[in-house]
């Protein structure tokens, strides 16, 4: 698969590509990104066909979305799409803090909002921060931070908007596949166009496969996966290493040494099935996979691309690393 192939999100008319950047590295992501890296980053992306770009006002208090804003400006604004979230705002005082976030700007904060007005005035600021006049794909951004308030206000604010031409697409961002079920099932119709789904349907973690993308396959909602590396421990599983886990459990580290296994048995680098195997379920349109570097793009373009057997992805379930009735690519 070519990380430059077209895609058509699910019942929308936006075009994007199978490869997407996210772009929270870019705001500082455990470590800081420099301004010029940054612009490099979008620019490899670029020239590689990627054409899917993932923002939010969260990252990095506002620096992924200027930084977003700067790099694709000066790009043809009909050739990509971008996403963007609500659900958070930036103020002074914000104490909604997250240490994950490299040097972020002082004085300034997350404050989780999810009420109509809050989401007016985020899209607003988002579109300052990144110097357009629409959004193609508006995420509720984590809706179990408060879920009464981000399934009705933030809902009507985001459908209001998508009935104005202000954003192409409604979306949820979720880290936990519940949550985007009871989301949609209990949100008023016509509800969400797409959902970004991170670290739930990769490796290591398939419980998107229990409700979710069968329910969205039904109702031709596009699925984009993210979190394909589980954080980052299945590229680099190190004690140390930045994947977000201060400790990983043992029965996970089994899990991902029983991989790194399979895949030196096959000849497969494991971020090849990695990024590769959420394809196999036809409710996934794209991958959103984040870089810091120019290299870190190229990499996960190779991946795409690189050959995986169909024997390796039956290996996997004889080895129990899957389930039985996994759909995986080419299967």
């Amino acid at each position: 698969m070519r990380a430059d192939e077209p895609v058509v999100l699910g019942r929308t008319a936006l075009q994007a590509t199978r490869l997407g950047l996210g772009l929270a590295s870019l705001g500082g992501l455990f470590a800081p990104v420099s301004e010029d890296d940054a612009v490099r980053t979008v620019d490899r992306a670029w020239d590689m066909g990627v054409r899917l770009f993932d923002t939010a006002p969260v990252y990095g208090y506002g620096r992924s979305e200027r930084r977003a804003g700067a790099a694709l400006g000066s790009r043809p604004r009909e050739q990509y799409v971008l996403c963007t979230k609500v659900g958070r705002l930036i103020v002074p005082g914000g104490d909604d803090t997250q240490p994950i976030w490299a040097d972020p700007p002082p004085g300034v904060g997350p404050r989780r909002d999810y009420s109509y007005a809050g989401v007016m005035q985020s899209v607003e600021e988002s579109l300052g921060r990144l110097g357009l006049d629409r959004i193609d794909i508006l995420h509720v951004h984590d809706p179990d931070e408060d879920f009464p308030v981000a399934v009705s206000e933030a809902y009507r604010a985001l459908a209001e908007l998508r009935a104005r031409g202000t954003i192409g697409a409604v979306s949820i961002g979720v880290n936990h596949a519940p949550v985007a079920v009871r989301y949609l099932r209990e949100v008023d119709p016509p509800g969400p166009d797409c959902v970004m789904l991170a670290g739930r349907y990769n490796l290591l973690d398939h419980s998107g496969l229990d409700e979710l993308l069968p329910l969205c396959a039904s109702r031709g909602i596009a699925v984009m996966a993210a979190g394909v590396y589980q954080s980052g421990l299945l590229a680099d599983p190190r004690p140390g290493a930045p994947h977000g886990y201060p400790t990983v459990p043992a029965e996970l580290a089994r899990r991902v040494a029983a991989w790194h296994a399979l895949c030196r048995r096959f000849e497969v680098p494991v971020t090849a099935a990695a990024v590769q195997f959420p394809f196999g379920h036809r409710a996934v349109a794209c991958v959103v996979v984040g870089a810091r570097a120019p290299d870190e793009v190229d990499e996960t373009a190779r991946m795409l691309a690189h050959p995986v057997p169909g024997e390796f992805w039956a290996a996997a379930r004889t080895a129990g690393l899957l389930p039985a009735g996994v759909p995986t690519p080419g299967g």
